[in-house]
């Protein structure tokens, strides 16, 4: 089954803050950032089913690409930073970051998740497509359920998963084959 990642463009807020599952509104530029993710999605593609994350930076790009058709599901969502979101990541006091930063996979975030358990969902998101008969598929999410779910695919360690850079509005195109969860 051919899936397509769609990254939701650039949101409305400052460089520096952290945020996660805050539902932020996308920038100003939003019109011109849709029409080129229209330019780069490939034509007369069928889709099967289109998901999308119930955040509004992804559901206002899945909309304005496919129309109503699409399905929203909680399990697209980007990583819960908890206690962090909406602060700037040079205001977090180092006790907290250091201790995620050396294992971002397993320590979670205060209150929040860790990057092993988005990626669970992520990969029992894809254990659920794989039952659906095969087409393709396209879901707007996240950089991190891109990233999570791409090195589930391609067997990449989940520590080794931010090599690849997912810009805003970038499109992955992955094949998915009986996917097992791990």
């Amino acid at each position: 089954m051919e899936i397509f990642l769609i990254r939701h463009t650039q949101p409305a807020i400052e460089k520096g803050i952290c945020y996660g599952q805050t539902d932020l509104e996308l920038a100003s530029s939003f019109e011109k950032d849709l029409r080129l993710v229209e330019e780069n999605l490939p034509q007369n593609i069928n889709f099967q089913s289109i998901y999308s994350s119930p955040l509004k930076r992804c559901k206002k790009l899945a909309v304005g690409l496919f129309g109503n058709f699409i399905i929203e599901d909680h399990r697209l969502k980007e990583l819960d930073f908890g206690d962090w979101e909406m602060k700037a990541w040079n205001k977090i006091p180092h006790k907290e970051l250091n201790p995620w930063m050396e294992d971002f996979v397993h320590t979670p975030c205060p209150n929040g998740e860790s990057y092993h358990k988005l990626s669970n969902r992520g990969i029992d998101f894809l254990n659920e497509l794989n039952k659906l008969p095969a087409g393709p598929i396209a879901i707007v999410t996240h950089a991190g359920p891109i990233r999570a779910m791409h090195a589930h695919v391609n067997n990449i360690a989940l520590k080794d998963s931010f090599d690849l850079k997912v810009e805003y509005g970038e499109i992955i195109r992955l094949q998915l084959d009986n996917v097992q969860s791990i």
